[in-house]
């Protein structure tokens, strides 16, 4: 049972120890339901024992949220494998609390605004979804969330194991057909789908707004096409695809896609004509292609762009302006994090050149050693780039002679007292003149990595160090930006 469950079932204890169920009972239906929708679902269920006078209070709730959360604990301590009585048993108990819950609700006029489910995937996750398909079916239900989560994860599932996931998917979704057409988010993982059934699947979710895929695929090297009308917002992380064509998603908005393994660009834009934020994420092996975001972008116009290179090889190649204004005339926000500490920072310039109504730029320089592979052997089997992480990234600034008129902040996360940094802070003030602040902050400190040795850190300080930065960066300089040095940012 959690803090919070525990702080609100205590009073309601103490009322009815002191003054009795019938005082307890008098209270409105109001004042009951403020209290029942502070525990968790199921000890909501369990109120309706009281008596008669509670036992239609579960049935109002407006929130229904049944997972299996706290004892997701189980797997993390098996070694990423839940025994498979454990799913069973959780999924029994899932079972259990959503009969009681949703099957009270017969005929109700009370709307349901969330009905979020997370649970194991497997033959009995069908009495789940024909629970949840009676519901969909009778009630008016706002937003529909299902999570399904696999036995096993993502790292240790063999080839057998992805088909065996999909196939169970695949059989879920067919004997349950109404619970996914009231689906509005769906996050699925560890799953091989025949190349017919992803469409179909897809498809049944008429209302799907939200949909996550991680390490899932229709085998290793496959083509993955999307059509949606009302899809808004879109996760792949870690899928074996070898292409990902958003076909056509008019409504979509936020794209985060992360980790491919695509000889070629993994993506392709098509009709995304409201898409407003791209998060990348890889880890650049030597043989990944360099991306021209001015090709790879096509024809969609962002206002945010997150870049996360994970320490390794810089996967983007600099572009002159002319090139990537098509796709960045619109960016206002752009963050590129996770530059290895080995890198130079003048060919970020390229961004700042290419997006002229570009407000905010965020830069994290950091060598996050939890997340870096170090072993030698390792790197050379996995493919690990031997070359210097930036190389191929020269970016002549002069080159391309420019004045921004709409750069407000400028970030950097993991800033020290190197030529490199306060080279690349005076050029942005050079061209950015209506700059206002620039933030400088040290590296993040990460609680599992941060006894590793690793080289001194050269942030200022002492109040002193910092006054003495101040007066380096604007030595000379024509600029009325504002120079901070915030706390340490915890990650």
């Amino acid at each position: 049972m959690s803090a919070d469950t525990a702080a609100a079932r205590a009073p309601l204890q103490r009322a009815m120890t002191k003054y009795g169920e019938d005082r307890l009972s008098k209270l409105p239906d109001d004042i009951l339901l403020t209290i029942v929708e502070r525990l968790d679902i199921a000890d909501a269920a369990r109120t309706s024992i009281f008596s008669r006078r509670w036992k239609h209070i579960p049935a109002m709730l407006s929130k229904v949220v049944i997972t299996v959360d706290p004892f997701e604990r189980l797997r993390q301590w098996s070694n990423k494998k839940l025994p498979y009585y454990d799913a069973i048993r959780l999924n029994s108990t899932m079972i259990e609390a959503t009969r009681s819950i949703l099957g009270s609700r017969s005929a109700n006029l009370y709307t349901i605004r969330l009905l979020r489910m997370k649970f194991y995937l497997g033959d009995d996750s069908i009495f789940i979804g024909q629970a949840v398909s009676s519901t969909v079916a009778t009630q008016n239900v706002g937003f529909a969330e299902f999570e399904i989560m696999t036995r096993k994860d993502g790292s240790l599932c063999s080839d057998e194991d992805l088909l065996n996931y999909g196939r169970q998917l695949v059989s879920f979704v067919y004997i349950c057909p109404t619970a996914f057409s009231g689906v509005t988010s769906l996050k699925l993982q560890n799953l091989r789908l025949p190349e017919s059934e992803f469409p179909k699947n897809f498809g049944i979710c008429r209302r799907l707004e939200f949909l996550s895929l991680e390490y899932c695929d229709m085998g290793i090297l496959s083509f993955l096409e999307l059509e949606h009308p009302q899809l808004s917002e879109l996760v792949i992380a870690d899928c074996h695809f070898e292409m990902v064509d958003l076909k056509w998603l008019p409504k979509l908005t936020l794209l985060t896609f992360s980790g491919w393994v695509a000889l070629d660009d993994p993506l392709s834009f098509g009709h995304v004509p409201l898409l407003q934020s791209v998060n990348i994420t890889n880890v650049g092996l030597s043989w990944h292609k360099m991306l021209k975001l001015s090709e790879f972008l096509g024809q969609a116009t962002i206002n945010n762009l997150q870049l996360n290179f994970k320490s390794e090889k810089i996967w983007i190649v600099p572009e002159v302006p002319r090139e990537l204004r098509q796709v960045f005339h619109k960016l206002q926000i752009a963050e590129l994090t996770n530059i290895s500490e080995d890198c130079d920072l003048a060919w970020i310039m390229f961004i700042l050149h290419g997006a002229p109504y570009l407000k905010e730029l965020c830069i994290r320089m950091w060598d996050h050693l939890c997340e870096i592979a170090r072993d030698e052997v390792e790197r050379k089997k996995c493919a690990f780039s031997e070359e210097k992480k930036d190389k191929g990234l020269e970016w002549d600034a002069s080159a391309s002679d420019i004045t921004h008129y709409n750069l407000a902040v400028l970030r950097i996360i993991g800033f020290q007292t190197e030529v490199k940094f306060m080279r690349f802070v005076r050029n942005v003030m050079e061209v950015a003149v209506n700059l206002e602040g620039i933030y400088l902050y040290n590296k993040p400190v990460c609680k599992t990595c941060q006894h590793v040795v690793r080289k001194p850190s050269r942030y200022p300080g002492s109040w002193k160090q910092k006054i003495s930065i101040r007066r380096k960066i604007n030595e000379g300089m024509c600029s009325a930006a504002e120079i901070y040095f915030p706390q340490k940012i915890t990650c």
